[in-house]
This record gives C-alpha cells, structure tokens and sequence, in this order.
C-alpha cells in the first residue's frame, strides 16, 4: 500500500506540474531567457547595447494577438476575377492616375535610373498600402520577437528581427515610427526588414534610407527591388486572351514558355479578339481559374511581380491596375 502511494502521489506532481497555473508561470521564465539568447546574437552582430535596451527592455511575453493573426490566417480560396476585381476599383485608379501626377519629377528619375516603367511602380504603392494610407499600426519589434520565439517559422522570422534591429541601430527610423504589418512588414511598399536591407535606398539624398517618411526613397526602393528582379522596361507584364482552340492543360503553367507566334498558331488571341503582337516575345498562358475563366499570356515581368509577392492573382492585380492608368497600355 505504501507503494501505492508514493505511486499517486508522484502522479499528482506530474500533473500539477502541467497545470494553466504551471504553465502560465513558466512562459515568462522560457521568454526571458530566450530574450537573452537574442541579445547575444544580436551584439555578437554588432547592434549596440542602447538599441537593445530601447527595442527589447520593457517585452515581457509574447504578442496574443500576432499568434493569433499568424495561426489563423484565411485560406485563399478567392478566386483571381474576384481578387483583382476587389483591388482595381474605381477609386484606386483615380488615386493612382493622382499620385502619377503628383511626383513626375521623381518617376521621372526614378524610370531612368532603374528602367522600370512608373506605372507599375505606382500599382505597386496601390495594391501593397492604397498608396500608403494602410501601411500597418503594429510595433515591428514587438511582432518580429512573438514570431521569431514561436518555434513555427522561428528561423525566418529571427532573421527578420535582427535585419530590424540593425535598421534601428543604423538610425534609418525611429523605434516609435517603426510600425508595420503585424508579420513586420514595413512603409507604403511593405518591405520585411531584409527586403529593406537588400534593396532600399536613399533617393533624396538626405542620409536615411526612410521608406516611412520620404516618398522618394519609398518609391526609388520599389523600382530597385524590381529591376534587381529582372525587370525588362520594354515589356509589359502580360495581357488577357481568349482562347479560339480547346488548349490541353499540359500547355499551361509557368514551366511552359512559347513564342508569341506558337500561340498565336495555337488559337490564343488578345481579349478583343485581336492578333498577339508580332514581337520575338517568349509567354506562358495561365489559366488561374480553371478552363472557363479568364487567361492570361504572361511575359518576363510577371515573374518578376512574382519575386516579390509569389502570387499570381497578386501579380495579376499589378499588372491590370497599371495598365488602368493610361488609355494607352504599354506593350
């Protein structure tokens, strides 16, 4: 009988060891001492004991909220027609026709330097923050270390928080202003922080790279991302045809890459009915939606969209909101 119970009572610790109360008590602990890890990584990195303190000094736990946003995100289950049709609207057309108005001097520059057409440029700024009027109210640090210490994509976003932490350390931005999506994505072209780090520039010349504040330096960092993409300035990005010959899907997809004269003999016309361009162009036909629903022929560009968001209906949306702004569309 004696062995029976010391047998339930090393059950009873065993639970009581598991319980909320328990665990609740023992997170702060595990956060703290991880916290600790990071500043050694980040020190060993060269961010200095002041940013440090100021970024990391008063983070207790973990962000619910983040978790949360990041464990329950939607299933994409909106169909292309549905997707662009809700971020090409009326509305943001006419914005972006205002904002291509408004800075002529510096697209001017900017389209020069980095041979990218400013329409996509300002399609970008459009689709990415409404030309940056949503641009996030999260604390980036704060979100980066909830993301960073939840053990899911930990590494990733670990990366991500030191890239940001060097970017406060450099004094490119305040940590007050330094806000973003809650996945840490940051300013009107929602860069992640290695993003910054591997494409954004100073375009005015003020000695900050200010994606948060400087229109210019936002809008030179989305071209130099692109052109570093393999952006082609005397190409579009694609068109939408109809098909006048049953395709098999084996001709579809990126992988497939045809001249534009094989699909004009395959039966593939522009969307007026009209033929394909007679240029030494190679496309690939995409088919998002399935047989019945709107085609694309999609050049080198559209790749290049797709480095940046790896989303056809994303680079889609691009595409059509920057050939709304002219009458005229690029060819």
């Amino acid at each position: 009988m004696k062995k029976i119970g010391q047998l339930f009572l090393l059950i009873g610790c065993f639970i009581l060891s598991f319980s909320p109360s328990a665990f609740s008590q023992e997170v702060p602990q595990d956060f703290a001492a991880w916290i600790e890890l990071l500043r050694e990584d980040a020190r060993s990195a060269g961010i200095s004991e002041k940013t440090l303190d100021a970024a990391l000094a008063d983070l207790e736990a973990p962000e619910p909220r983040v978790i949360e946003l990041d464990q329950k995100q939607p299933e994409k289950t909106e169909s292309l027609e549905a997707y662009v049709a809700a971020r090409v609207s009326g509305k943001r057309i006419a914005e972006g026709r205002l904002m291509l108005q408004s800075y002529p001097t510096w697209l001017g520059r900017i389209e020069r330097k980095y041979k990218v057409q400013r329409r996509f440029i300002v399609a970008l700024w459009g689709i990415e923050s409404s030309y940056g009027r949503h641009t996030g109210k999260y604390p980036v640090i704060p979100a980066l270390v909830t993301l960073a210490y939840d053990t899911r994509r930990g590494d990733y976003f670990r990366k991500e928080l030191l890239a940001a932490l060097k970017i406060l350390d450099a004094g490119h931005v305040s940590l007050a202003r330094m806000k973003g999506s809650w996945a840490g994505a940051m300013g009107p072209f929602q860069f992640m922080p290695t993003s910054y780090q591997h494409y954004a520039v100073d375009a005015d010349g003020d000695g900050r790279i200010n994606i948060w504040g400087s229109v210019p330096d936002a809008l030179a960092s989305a071209a130099n991302y692109l052109a570093k993409a393999g952006w082609k300035n005397d190409q579009t990005w694609g068109r939408p045809v109809k098909l006048t010959k049953k395709l098999d899907s084996s001709q579809t997809g990126l992988d497939i890459r045809l001249p534009l004269s094989r699909w004009q003999a395959l039966g593939v016309r522009r969307s007026n009915g009209r033929a394909l361009p007679r240029r030494n162009l190679k496309a690939s036909l995409i088919i998002p939606d399935g047989p019945a629903e709107p085609s694309y022929l999609v050049y080198s560009n559209f790749r290049a969209l797709r480095r940046w968001n790896r989303s056809n209906s994303f680079a889609v949306a691009v595409g059509t909101l920057a050939d709304s702004y002219a009458e005229n569309r690029g060819r």
